[in-house]
C-alpha cells in the first residue's frame, strides 16, 4: 500500500466544507484566526528563495521537539489530540462494567491489563520461558524451522517472513507471499556501513542482544557472547538482502512458482512440512525475493545450530519485550532511541492506546467512529473526493505527452477507484477473543492467534475488496494498487487537514492535496503499472512508457540534488513514487480549487490572495521538524521526501505557484519553464 506518510510520521486528511465570500476586495479573520499560523511564518525569507522556510520559518525556530518525541509538527498534534480521544474512551470502558464479550468488557479489560504495572511487574520474564524452552530443546535446524512455523502461525516474528495478499497478477484471489526478513537493523546498508553514526546502530543492537539475553538469565560473558554471535548471523543474513530501492520494482519482486520449484531452490527448509505445521495446503506461491530464501537455505546448514537458537530466541525476545516488566521495556526503549532519538520513553497509556488500536482496531473503531465521526463529515468527504476525481480526469485528458489510447485506460483506471471513506462497511469479528483483565501478556498472545489464523484463513480465497487495511481511528491514508482504492480512514479527517470554518483556498491546499496524492499513487512509477481491477499489466503504449520514464527521471535528479543534514542527500530513486504523488497531488488540489467560488474570485483574506493562501496551507500542514537520528533513518529507508521538499518540490514545478507570488528569475527557488516537471 502507498501511503500519505512513512510509518514513521502520522500524517491527516479531512473533510472540506465550503465557506462563502464576501463581494468585498478584502477580507479580515475575526479574532485572529486565519486558519493557517501567520505566526510560524517567517516574512524576511522570500517565497521564491525557500517557500517552505517562508511558510514556516519562525514555527521552525521556536518549535522544541517534546521530550518523548522522535519529531513535532502538525502530523504528530494531530496525532497526540488523537490518542486523547482514545484514552478518554478506553478508560470509560475500563470503568464500565458491562457484559462479558461485548466491545466495551473487550476494549477496557484489554487497556486495564496493559495498564496494570504492578502486575506485569511481578511476572519478570516468566511469560518468556515456555517459547524458549522450546527453542532450547531443537537438536536440528528442521526442528527449529518447525517451531518458527509454529511461532509464525501464532503471530510471532518469523524467518520466512510469510504474509497472505492479493496475487499482483490475479489481483481477485489472495497467495502466501514470502518476503526477506531477519534483520534487526533498518536495512543491509547498517551491517556494512562505516560511518559513525552506521557503527553506533550497530554498538547499540550489541548492547541491546546483551541486555536481553542478560535478562532471560544469561551471565555477562554468555550474554555478550551470544550479542556477537547475534549480529554476526544476521551480518551474514543481510548480504542476501535488496535494498530498499530494489524493493521497490514491482516485477522483480513478483516470483510466482510452484511450491515443488520453491523446494529445489531452497530444500533445506522443507516447505512442505513448513505448511504442514501450519496445517494449509498451497501448491503455489509468491516469492518476494528469492536470493534472500536461498540465502537462508545456505545458512541454515552452514552456520551452527547453536547460533540459529541464539538468534531465534533473541528475535523472540525482543518481539515481545515491549510487553514485558519495567527491566525489557527499558533495554527496547534504549534501543530505539538510536533511530528516533526520543529522550523518553512514552507514556505508558500511550502505549496501550497504540496497542489497542493494532490488536481489537475495530472494535475500537465502532465506538471511535460513533462518538468522532459524522455522517455530514463522511457525506462531504465522499463529495470532495469525487471532486477530485473529476480534476484528475481533466488533466489526463488535457495531457500532451501522451497518446489517446493510454489516455482512455488511464481514465478508466481513475473511474474505477474504490473509495473508502471514514470506516469499513463490515467490521471485522473477534468474538471468539476473550480478553482476561488480569493477564496483559497473555492478551496479546490471543489477540496475535486470533489475526494469524484470520490472516491464514485468506490463502487461496476471493480478496474481500471490502475489507481495510487501517483501522477507523488511525491517522494516515494510503493508496492500494490491487485493489485500486483509495482509503481514508476517519482518524485523518480533522483538523489541520481542514476545518470547517476555513475558506476553500487552505482546505483544498490541504486535504485536497492529501487526496490527489493517494490518487496520483495509481499513477506513478509503481502503481503505474498496476490495471483498472488491480492486475500487474502493462496497459501503455510503448512510447508513452518511454516519454514517462524519461519525465520520471527527471524528478530523480533532482530530489537527489536536496541535502538534508549539511551533507546526506535525499534518495530520488527511494522517494521517486512519493515524489510524484506529491507533484501530481498539488497539481489535481489546484484544479479542483480554482472550479470553486474561491477559486475564480481575486478576494484578499488577511492580505493573501486567495492563490496564495492556498500554497500557503498546503505549506504548514507539511512543517514538520526531525531529531536527527530519526532523519538518518528516513533518509536510508523512507520513500517519503523530508517536508521540505515535500513542499519545496512540487512547487518549484508547478506554474501558478510561480504567478501566485512573483517568482522570477533571480529567486534561488526559480526553474526554467521547459525544465518544470510536468507529468500529471
Amino acid at each position: 500500500m502507498k501511503y500519505i506518510s512513512s510509518a514513521i510520521l502520522i500524517v491527516s486528511v479531512a473533510t472540506l466544507l465550503s465557506c462563502n465570500q464576501s463581494q468585498t476586495k478584502e477580507l479580515t479573520t475575526t479574532n485572529s484566526v486565519s486558519y493557517f499560523d501567520r505566526s510560524g511564518m517567517d516574512s524576511s525569507v522570500r517565497p521564491g528563495d525557500n517557500f517552505f522556510l517562508y511558510a514556516n520559518g519562525n514555527w521552525m525556530k521556536t518549535t522544541v521537539i517534546p521530550e518523548d518525541q522522535s519529531g513535532w509538527g502538525s502530523f504528530y498534534t494531530l496525532y497526540e489530540g488523537n490518542q486523547q480521544k482514545i484514552k478518554g474512551m478506553l478508560e470509560s470502558a475500563m470503568k464500565t462494567n458491562s457484559p462479558a464479550g461485548t466491545i466495551e468488557q473487550k476494549l477496557g479489560d484489554y487497556y486495564a491489563s496493559g495498564m496494570d504495572s504492578a502486575a506485569i511487574e511481578k511476572l519478570g520474564s516468566n511469560p518468556l520461558k515456555p517459547m524458549l524452552s522450546k527453542i532450547d530443546a531443537a537438536k536440528t535446524y528442521q526442528e527449529l524451522l518447525n517451531l518458527d512455523a509454529e511461532m509464525n502461525a501464532a503471530g510471532e516474528k518469523s524467518l520466512l517472513g510469510g504474509s497472505v495478499s492479493a496475487d499482483e497478477k490475479s489481483s481477485g484471489r489472495n497467495i502466501v507471499i514470502f518476503s526477506q526478513t531477519g534483520l534487526t537493523l533498518p536495512e543491509k546498508g547498517y551491517y556494512t556501513r562505516n560511518d559513525s553514526a552506521t557503527v553506533a546502530a550497530r554498538n547499540a543492537l550489541l548492547a541491546y542482544a546483551r541486555k536481553v539475553f542478560a535478562l532471560t538469565g544469561s551471565d555477562t560473558a554468555a550474554a555478550a557472547s551470544n550479542a556477537t554471535s547475534v549480529l554476526a548471523l544476521e551480518t551474514l543474513i543481510a548480504s542476501s538482502h535488496r535494498t530498499p530501492v530494489e524493493l521497490r520494482d514491482p516485477q522483480k519482486n513478483y516470483n510466482k512458482m510452484a511450491l515443488t520449484d520453491l523446494e529445489k531452490q531452497a530444500p533445506n527448509i522443507n516447505w512442505k512440512n513448513y505448511f504442514n505445521k501450519i496445517s494449509v495446503k498451497v501448491d503455489t506461491v509468491n516469492v518476494g525475493q528469492p536470493g534472500y530464501f536461498r540465502g537462508l537455505n545456505n545458512l541454515l546448514a552452514s552456520q551452527p545450530l547453536e547460533q540459529w537458537k541464539t538468534k531465534m530466541k533473541f528475535d523472540y525476545v525482543s518481539h515481545n519485550a515491549e510487553y514485558l516488566s519495567k527491566d525489557f521495556l527499558d533495554a527496547n526503549f534504549n534501543f530505539s532511541k538510536t533511530f528516533s532519538g526520543q529522550k523518553k520513553d512514552s507514556d505508558r497509556w500511550k502505549k496501550m492506546v497504540n496497542w489497542t488500536d493494532q490488536g481489537l482496531g475495530d472494535l475500537l473503531g465502532q465506538l471511535y467512529v460513533k462518538k468522532y465521526f459524522t455522517d455530514t463529515a463522511k457525506s462531504r468527504m465522499d463529495e470532495l473526493v469525487s471532486n477530485l476525481q473529476k480534476a484528475f480526469a481533466v488533466r489526463i485528458k488535457n495531457l500532451d505527452w501522451m497518446s489517446d489510447s493510454t489516455k482512455q485506460k488511464a481514465l478508466v483506471k481513475l473511474n474505477a477507484f474504490l473509495k473508502k471513506i471514514g470506516y469499513p462497511t463490515r467490521w471485522k469479528n473477534f468474538d471468539n477473543v476473550a480478553i482476561d483483565k488480569n493477564n496483559f501478556f497473555a492478551n496479546v498472545q490471543t489477540i496475535r492467534l486470533h489475526n494469524a489464523k484470520e490472516t491464514i484463513a485468506k490463502i487461496g480465497k476471493p480478496v474481500d475488496r471490502m475489507e481495510w487495511g487501517m483501522t477507523a481511528p488511525t491517522v494516515n491514508a494510503y493508496y492500494n494498487p490491487t485493489n485500486n482504492e483509495v482509503v481514508f480512514p476517519a482518524g485523518i479527517l480533522q483538523s489541520p487537514f481542514f476545518d470547517a470554518g476555513a475558506d476553500d483556498a487552505v482546505n483544498y491546499g490541504a486535504i485536497g492535496m492529501v487526496i490527489g496524492h493517494e490518487m496520483t499513487h495509481g499513477f506513478d512509477d509503481q502503481g503505474s503499472q498496476y490495471d483498472d481491477i488491480g492486475n500487474m499489466k502493462n496497459w501503455w503504449l510503448v512510447s508513452d512508457s518511454s516519454k514517462f520514464k524519461s519525465k520520471t527521471g527527471a524528478v530523480v535528479k533532482q530530489y537527489n540534488a536536496y541535502t538534508i543534514l549539511d551533507t546526506m542527500h535525499v534518495n530520488g530513486e527511494l522517494t521517486l513514487g512519493e515524489n510524484l504523488a506529491d507533484i501530481g497531488g498539488l497539481a489535481i488540489a489546484y484544479d479542483a480549487f480554482k472550479m470553486t467560488r474561491q477559486g475564480k474570485d481575486s478576494v484578499r483574506i488577511d492580505g493573501f490572495t486567495p492563490d496564495q493562501r492556498f500554497f500557503l496551507g498546503f505549506a504548514q500542514v507539511w512543517r514538520l521538524i526531525d531529531r536527527k537520528e530519526q532523519m538518518r533513518v528516513r533518509v536510508s529507508v523512507d520513500p517519503h521526501s523530508p517536508e521540505m521538499y515535500r513542499v519545496n518540490g512540487p512547487v518549484v514545478n508547478f506554474d501558478p505557484f510561480y504567478k501566485a507570488f512573483g517568482i522570477k528569475e533571480k529567486d534561488k527557488m526559480f526553474v526554467n519553464p521547459e525544465n518544470r516537471a510536468k507529468i500529471w
